[in-house]
């Protein structure tokens, strides 16, 4: 008797669990058959994905389906959306919030945060907080998904000012309660760039006691590191410092080793970056999968002639006691990034843009008869801005070995936009970044 008991028991399992198996799911949007690459780094297989209420509700195998909206996906490949590690799309985006040149690459969430943030921000004499900044985009419209880390720009810009000097016991304070009030209000954590002034003016020990407060809460650092070419390394270890001091993950953003003299670099940075990985460091990086980098004319002018702000660096570039140092100064760098490689884009005055636009540092120095050192500055004056610039200084080499590291994500470090007819200073970075 208890042997029967015991098939017919049996029996009725094998029939639950069978007709368990053959109930549908049940979906509003089913994408069906697709190639799927679920973000965990397994091997892809073939399966759907069913969604109801916007909301994911299986990913799997194929099953039995009932589903109100079919997407055939054979032959396609089906992965969550891509992450932005490093977007500058927050003010593009607060123009036309349909971010159309990276979703349509698959990206659903941007991240900023590089050095200056969206906020905290001083408007007309009155005080906005992270928060603020933050919603003010969501509730404008925006397609993707957002997040930001804190600029330790901004923080410091807040506190401090464009003085060339560490902050006070007083103003490390403020800044401390500037990060602890941010992190409470949804930011990441901490992000840096410190090859640009006043960022660069923030000694190690003051970037280590603002991700203390970041790390309490669960935050992490990201930097755009102190060099990227001949000090390299050292800059790597300054970022391991701060990692292993402020008890914090880091990301490098960026990654790169530029300007040719340089390249050999990136095979050292990867291997200690391993090594403290393997000792228990969370240490990862981004990068954009482009040969050339962005930025103003200041990838090659000193920070030391910018303290003060933009009105003070270029009163100070005038004065004729400063230049020699200064020529001698950007002179150095285009030993390393030639003139021939940096390729005007972008400048405030029309003028300056019919002549010199889309022109490199050496065809607009033998344009006007000046070396490429005088030109840099007499432009910068003339525009009375950093002139947007593209850098050809990377090695396609290094980009496949940075694209195989399982700890490297991806960026654009450029702007989002959608309607391509208005005018607008950007890199191919933008629109192909994700593909």
């Amino acid at each position: 008797m208890r042997i029967f008991l015991n098939y017919k028991l049996l029996a009725l399992i094998s029939f639950l669990f069978f007709t368990c198996q053959n109930e549908p799911v049940v979906c509003d949007l089913l994408i069906y058959n697709g190639t799927i690459y679920d973000g965990s780094g397994n091997n892809p297989y073939v399966g759907s994905v069913g969604i109801t209420d916007d909301k994911i509700i299986y990913v799997g195998k194929n099953t039995r389906f009932e589903a109100d909206t079919i997407i055939d996906a054979t032959a396609l490949s089906v992965s969550p959306g891509f992450i932005n590690m490093l977007s500058w799309a927050y003010s593009s985006l607060m123009e036309d919030g349909r971010s159309l040149s990276d979703l349509k690459q698959g990206v659903t969430l941007e991240v900023f945060g590089e050095g200056a943030s969206p906020g905290p921000y001083v408007k007309d004499g009155e005080r906005h907080s992270f928060k603020e900044a933050m919603e003010a985009l969501e509730n404008s419209g925006v397609s993707t998904n957002i997040a930001s880390f804190l600029g330790a720009t901004t923080a410091r810009m807040m506190e401090v000012g464009f003085e060339n000097r560490p902050a006070t016991d007083n103003e490390m304070q403020k800044m401390r309660k500037m990060v602890k009030q941010s992190m409470e209000e949804g930011a990441m954590g901490i992000g840096s760039s410190l090859i640009y002034a006043p960022a660069d003016y923030a000694p190690t020990e003051e970037l280590i006691e603002l991700c203390k407060v970041a790390s309490e809460k669960g935050g992490m650092y990201i930097s755009h590191m102190r060099n990227e070419d001949n000090l390299l390394m050292e800059a790597l270890e300054e970022l391991i410092t701060i990692s292993r001091e402020a008890d914090i993950p880091a990301e490098i953003y960026h990654l790169k080793a530029s300007r040719e003299a340089n390249w050999h670099l990136l095979d050292s940075l990867i291997k200690r970056v391993e090594q403290v990985r393997e000792e228990g460091l969370e240490i990862t990086a981004d990068i954009y999968t482009y040969n050339a980098s962005s930025t103003g004319l200041t990838g090659v002018i000193p920070t030391w002639v910018q303290e003060g702000g933009h009105r003070a660096w270029i009163n100070r570039m005038k004065d004729p006691k400063i230049r020699p140092r200064l020529l001698n100064d950007i002179r150095k760098q285009l030993a390393e990034q030639p003139p021939e490689g940096i390729l005007m884009v972008g400048f405030n005055n029309p003028e300056m843009s019919k002549k010199y636009l889309a022109k490199t540092i050496a065809e607009a120095a033998s344009t006007r008869g000046q070396s490429p050192e005088e030109a840099i500055v007499d432009m910068v004056i003339e525009d009375d801005s950093r002139i947007q610039c593209i850098y050809f200084s990377m090695s396609e080499e290094n980009i496949r070995k940075k694209i195989q590291l399982p700890w490297v994500s991806f960026c654009s470090d450029a702007g989002s936009y959608s309607d391509i007819s208005k005018s607008f200073r950007t890199h191919p970075r933008a629109f192909g970044s994700f593909i």
